[in-house]
């Protein structure tokens, strides 16, 4: 219907649209009026920061800031703070009873908001013009493949492709299918399959031994991994067969040899977004080692406490920065950040060896905390693997994971160069491709949510 019912570019944009809002309302209508209200404030705001009288601009710039982060802030973080407030008063003698939202989180929120609040901070900075189609500005908001994980979208590089006529391009709708089964895969076959594992190692915690809690918390690193980045891969594939390019979210993370490196390469979308927007308006690393050292603990905890209203995540976003600030105050933060590792050769060296695997245990480690559902049970979880020695053979049976780890961790070698091309030799790929689709069926009954649906 889209390519050869819908042909002119007008109609393909409003059956996108409606499309997109059938998806989102498919799980709340009313959310889907939220998600309505927002995009036409912001379609708005536009015009509004657009005004070359720069108090004017500046007023409805902080308006559109205020009106973006007060519904992130009523719906995912009210009872957050209602709570927290309600703990602080009660150790100086004061007892309240704060009144608690019984509404849950509306899906992508903090994504749609994020697509909202860029198209504003680039119009305000000249970067964009207003777009006078409301249609096409609501397409960019709402656009279903990225609508409830992302990648989230800047608008000078997605509204030019929904304001320009678009064709179908059959390498392009293959390329799509491609990405697709490999998101599929990634997602079905091995992330939900490590979700069991992992749940419950992480369940019961306390009665696992320590070396059972370093497997659960590796499997957890790529659970979460196949499971964002399949997300990220699917999206991607899908707006390929509606003719977009979407921004890329993963290369390839744990690849890398740094900190720094890894947040170039885990969840793009959203660390570039807070770069452009909060540490570069900040004074980023250019105001001098204080300041710099002040933003970055910034960004990171504000990342931290994007992903939800627990101190766990703030404690995780904490951990990076920390990891972060020796290669910022020794300027090694921007070592890799045009290369990858053993990029002309087929294995890495020692160094690369050992650098690869100290970031990934750093990041194992703080995954823990993301993963806990809260700051004691990160800490009783650490202190079981790092004390609990005690029937270390109960491992053994914890083990199949790497069946699923080792398997994705080769592949993700061999097309560590270009995320986006999945390369197979001629000679045996429809057999790769047949086996993949096999796989992703037959795994199909143990399916479970996206993680970053609840984000």
């Amino acid at each position: 219907m889209y390519w050869f019912v819908f042909k002119p570019l007008r109609w393909q944009n409003v059956l996108i649209l409606v499309a997109s809002y059938f998806f989102y309302g498919w799980w709340s209508w009313k959310f889907m009026i939220l998600l309505a209200v927002s995009t036409f404030a912001d379609y708005l705001y536009g015009f509004w920061v657009a005004s070359p009288n720069r108090k004017k601009a500046q007023f409805f710039l902080w308006l559109s800031v205020i009106n973006n982060l007060g519904i992130l802030g009523v719906f995912k973080y009210y009872n957050f703070f209602a709570l927290e407030f309600k703990e602080a008063f009660a150790l100086i003698g004061f007892h309240t009873n704060p009144v608690l939202l019984k509404v849950a989180i509306p899906i992508g929120i903090s994504f749609y908001t994020f697509h909202g609040m860029s198209y504003v901070f680039d119009i305000y900075r000249g970067k964009q013009k207003p777009v006078r189609n409301f249609v096409d500005y609501a397409v960019f908001v709402s656009f279903f493949p990225l609508l409830v994980a992302g990648p989230i979208e800047r608008a000078n590089h997605l509204l030019p492709q929904i304001q320009k006529k678009r064709f179908f391009n059959y390498a392009q709708a293959v390329a799509g299918c491609r990405l697709m089964l490999w998101g599929m895969f990634k997602k079905i076959v091995i992330a939900d399959s490590l979700a069991t594992i992992v749940d419950s190692i992480f369940n019961n915690y306390q009665h696992q031994s320590g070396l059972t809690l370093i497997i659960g918390a590796i499997a957890f690193s790529f659970q979460i991994y196949g499971d964002f980045s399949g997300y990220s891969d699917i999206a991607m594939g899908t707006a390929k067969l509606f003719g977009f390019e979407l921004l890329s979210n993963f290369r390839f993370p744990y690849f890398s040899r740094d900190v720094a490196e890894f947040w170039r390469r885990w969840h793009i979308s959203l660390s570039s977004w807070f770069r452009d927007y909060l540490y570069i308006p900040l004074g980023g690393s250019k105001e001098g080692k204080l300041k710099a050292v002040r933003n970055t603990f910034i960004i990171f905890l504000v990342s931290g406490f994007w992903h939800g209203a627990s101190w766990n995540y703030i404690a995780w976003g904490f951990l990076h920065a920390c990891g972060f600030l020796p290669l910022l105050l020794l300027q090694r933060n921007r070592r890799h950040a045009s290369d990858v590792v053993a990029q002309y050769r087929k294995y890495p060296t020692g160094k690369e060896l050992w650098q690869m695997a100290s970031t990934f245990t750093f990041v194992t480690f703080a995954w823990v905390f993301f993963r806990a559902k809260d700051m004691f049970t990160a800490a009783g979880y650490l202190k079981g693997a790092i004390t609990n020695y005690k029937h270390p053979k109960e491992a053994l049976a914890y083990c199949n994971v790497f069946y699923y780890i080792i398997p994705l961790l080769l592949i993700d070698w061999w097309l560590r160069r270009d995320e986006r091309n999945l390369s197979v030799p001629k000679r045996g790929k429809r057999i790769v491709y047949m086996v993949l689709a096999l796989l992703v069926i037959f795994y199909f009954g143990k399916k479970t949510n996206f993680i970053y649906f609840q984000f």
